[in-house]
């Protein structure tokens, strides 16, 4: 069992006094000049930025989303292009020891100058690079920044490793993307994926500034806590990283301040020339009781101002704001009573959470435009689908400070993988320089935050070795095998327990964990399900039908596409292109057999839809692969929470569900539950109730109708369980069971009824599986109760005395809120209402509506009025489809 204990920095601005004055920052941020290779297109663009940005904000292109332009617009990739920009610097450079110039993220391959020198070099988009200008500054500068196309790079690097070749080539030709894209450090999924175009970006995607200082200056600063069980006390690790460019050692005080825990020590320190680390152990009192960072749904994420101040001599003085979270995470790989293998769930702070979520993928394909609105935007509304956790994938960035702030304040955990994905990769020694300067700087960056739960290798690399993707001889497998554990536990491994051991890595996902590193790293069955995490496709197989899901010990990527809204779509298209099968449709779906998959899933359970007229044929068919996705999801993830606490036939204590995937990189079909831009799918709507933490389950297993109830709480309850049978053709219930004295144990599932189905129905009476559904929901004293959930009995393409119901809607604000009062005259299956282009989210959408009158809220992301609602509003249940 491995235990880390973590306490996080949110950075405030450092506050530098004193003589020698500094350091000196002046920022590069703002307008520069972009030229293309030879010259012929010249305009203005803002750093941070990029070239496809640039060109579309000076009106130059389209939208790069817009239609076909994904590939119309591949020469901007292709060729290489120039920033460039005057700048005067704004302090006497005479008066400095050292002046740097500094990118925090440079996308990819650049040469930069100043003055028509070359100060540096840069091969990779997730490192930040420090260049020492000192000898070439001067009151006016030149600074230019030429980059080489990052297609060209990647084939170049690919041509000059001889030695063997490191697969895969290129992506499949449905996905119209661009080959090598291992062989260069930059986001891998820019070069295309199966949910995402190809745009292999160029430009200065961060910050870049100048900094000039005297003496030393601070470069990273972390915290890390420790808790000692036996002593029942909290220690914390202050880490500071400083360049001295004194000739001779820096010596100072430190003192470091948190306020509400009483806690004021100052130490003497010693800095020597160079880079100096420095790390101080600060102790809680014992006396002084200690909030701990807890996931959201299990408690608060207190935090606490601390404040640190080195008197570095000679008057010169730093002091460095952060936020303490304090909090402790374990990654238990034990064995279990019945079972061969070992567990694999997260405790915090001592108690086993179930991990609720999904997958992260970067929010647009030019991260320029990814504003801390839609950040916020995006991350609320995983916290309220009743998430508690995301997996930042590594086929896209590490993700910007504010990313990790916002996680950190809702108590979303991340997973996070390191940005390699579905490949092999070279391991030759600039390569391995290059990875390991960049692994060092993020986890340095990224780790005292309290949000990061795990560290992990790669997506899918060692399954693509042990499953053999790239039909790789066997007499030659050795060299990728000896690669493979080269870069993810020799370099990357050791980096991280060098950098952090206050938790857990793993080296990928899926993986066996313990097992893995037990059969040297490469398991032969990663996807085993008595070991580690697992991910699982199946878009054959009945959806419906829970057995063909693995009973794993933590299901860490599954899911289902489904096509966006046409709100979204219409946007990005014309009217030639409204159509399933027309040539827009084929050009966005980038999984091979995607959408037939779709229709193919939908055709199991629904009657697809056979308007005449094409436009409404394709807007029923969107609305049916919506329900399709959520309601495959839904039976999927509903068998994993159920699995929880149990072991059949040595499977099972499923302790994690994150499914494929949150957000779209852009509006096509996809996995995702979230459109781009923000809007809920039906499955997000779905997630809010399966994630619930107070949840009915029900499954049908033999003839046998079972239902669990599924807890998240972290105490016991009593509650009443009532199962309703429905006719399709009657708004009036057949029948109405309440069990009473359920009682429920904390964070745990278990069976707590169980009926045939043939018995309900003769007890019930006058129903059949074709003409009745049941419903069934939980609920304790006061306000302890879950969502209502249900079962069908049989495929609603079967069912019997479903009606064409007439729906209605009637709105009125409430303060900020709109209600929409629904009023149906028969049962409506799948009721969902969409609002268009119109920014917010309902509180519940994609229901079963069993009664006439329902009251829906509508949560604004932006000012609207009721006449916009009424107008733009759209209501559509399954029935209205066919």
């Amino acid at each position: 069992m491995l235990l880390v204990l973590l306490l996080a920095a949110c950075w405030g601005r450092g506050v530098l006094s004193g003589n020698p004055p500094g350091p000196a920052v002046h920022s590069l941020r703002g307008s520069w000049w972009l030229g293309s290779g030879n010259g012929s297109v010249v305009l203005r663009g803002d750093v941070p930025g990029c070239v496809h940005t640039a060109l579309l904000r000076q009106g130059l292109i389209q939208d790069p989303y817009y239609r076909f332009n994904d590939l119309t617009y591949r020469w901007i990739s292709l060729d290489n292009w120039t920033y460039s920009r005057t700048f005067k610097t704004p302090f006497d450079v005479s008066k400095w020891q050292k002046v740097n110039l500094v990118f925090e993220g440079v996308d990819t391959v650049a040469q930069i100058l100043i003055n028509n020198v070359t100060v540096g070099r840069t091969d990779n988009m997730f490192n930040r690079y420090s260049f020492d200008i000192t000898s070439v500054i001067k009151e006016v500068n030149f600074i230019e920044v030429h980059f080489l196309s990052a297609i060209s790079y990647g084939a170049k690097q690919s041509r000059s490793h001889r030695a063997y070749s490191v697969p895969p080539q290129c992506p499949p030709p449905v996905q119209k993307g661009e080959c090598h894209v291992n062989f260069i450090r930059k986001e891998q999924c820019s070069f295309s994926w199966d949910w995402g175009p190809s745009f292999p970006t160029q430009g200065i995607w961060k910050d870049v500034r100048i900094e000039a200082y005297n003496l030393c200056h601070l470069i990273y600063f972390t915290l890390t806590p420790s808790y000692v069980k036996s002593a029942q006390q909290w220690s914390l690790e202050i880490e500071s990283v400083f360049d001295v460019v004194s000739s001779k050692p820096v010596v100072g005080l430190v003192t470091v301040n948190i306020p509400k825990l009483q806690t004021q020590q100052t130490y003497t320190t010693e800095l020597p020339p160079g880079e100096a680390r420095i790390v101080l152990l600060v102790n809680i009192s014992k006396s002084t009781t200690v909030q701990t960072w807890w996931p959201s749904g299990h408690g608060n994420q207190t935090g606490y101002d601390m404040t640190t101040t080195f008197n570095m001599g000679a008057g010169y003085k730093i002091e460095k704001f952060s936020k303490a979270y304090f909090r402790t995470v374990e990654l238990v790989e034990e064995p279990i009573p019945g079972s061969p293998g070992l567990s694999f769930y997260f405790r915090i702070n001592g108690l086993p959470i179930f991990i609720k979520g999904s997958n992260w993928i970067p929010a647009d394909s030019f991260q320029d435009r990814v504003s801390s609105d839609m950040l916020k935007l995006i991350l609320q509304s995983t916290v309220d689908a009743n998430m508690n956790a995301l997996r930042v994938w590594g086929g896209g960035v590490y993700e910007q400070d504010e990313f990790y702030d916002i996680c950190d304040e809702l108590g979303i955990m991340i997973w996070q993988d390191f940005m390699f994905a579905c490949a092999l990769y070279p391991t030759d020694q600039n390569y391995l320089e290059s990875v390991r300067a960049e692994v060092t700087h993020q986890v340095k960056r990224l780790k005292s935050h309290p949000c990061i739960i795990l560290w992990s290798g790669n997506n899918e690399n060692e399954a693509a070795i042990a499953g053999n993707w790239f039909s790789i001889p066997q007499d030659k497998m050795k060299v990728y095998i000896l690669d493979y554990v080269k870069l993810y536990v020799k370099n990357i491994q050791e980096i991280v327990i060098a950098e952090d051991k206050s938790r857990p890595y793993i080296t990928s996902s899926p993986t066996n964990g313990k097992e893995s590193v037990k059969e040297r790293w490469l398991s032969q069955n990663p996807y085993d399900t008595h070991y580690g995490d697992t991910h699982f496709y199946d878009y054959l197989s009945d959806c419906w039908n829970w057995t063909v899901y693995p009973k794993t010990r933590f299901a860490s990527e599954y899911g289902f596409q489904s096509w966006p809204s046409f709100s979204t779509l219409e946007k990005v298209s014309s009217t030639e292109d409204w159509s399933y099968t027309s040539n827009f449709s084929l050009h966005r779906q980038h999984h091979a057999a995607g959408n037939n998959q779709m229709l193919h899933q939908a055709g199991l359970h629904f009657k697809l839809p056979q308007n005449t007229d094409p436009l409404k044929l394709f807007k029923d068919t969107i609305y049916l692969t919506q329900v399709m996705q959520a309601q495959c999801i839904k039976a999927e993830t509903e068998f994993y929470r159920r699995s929880q606490s149990e072991i059949i036939n040595g499977e099972g204590h499923t302790m994690g569900s994150l499914y494929w995937q949150l957000n779209d990189i852009w509006q096509a079909p996809s996995w995702a539950s979230l459109e781009y831009g923000g809007k809920w799918k039906m499955l997000h709507y779905f997630a809010q109730h399966f994630f619930a933490p107070l949840l009915p389950v029900g499954y049908e297993d033999d003839g046998v109708l079972y239902i669990y109830g599924v807890s998240d709480l972290h105490s016991d309850c009593e509650l009443t369980l009532q199962v309703t049978l429905h006719r399709w053709s009657s708004m009036e219930p057949v029948c109405t069971l309440a069990k009473e004295g359920v009682t429920l144990k904390a964070g745990s599932a278990a069976p707590i009824y169980k009926e045939p189905i043939n018995d309900l129905l003769k007890r019930c009476g006058n129903c059949t599986r074709q003409s009745c559904v049941v419903t069934f929901y939980l609920m304790g004293k006061g306000e302890l109760h879950g969502p209502g959930n249900y079962h069908f009995l049989s495929s609603l393409k079967d069912a019997v005395g479903l009606e064409k119901a007439k729906l209605s809607a009637t709105i009125s604000q409430q303060g900020d809120l709109y209600a929409f009062v629904l009023q149906t005259t028969a049962v409506t299956p799948f009721v969902w209402l969409d609002v268009g282009n119109i920014q917010g989210r309902f509180n519940d959408n994609g229901f079963l509506m069993t009664e006439k009158r329902k009251v829906v809220v509508f949560y604004p992301w932006e000012p609207v009025s009721i006449e916009e609602l009424e107008k733009s509003l759209s209501l559509t249940s399954l029935m209205d489809i066919y």
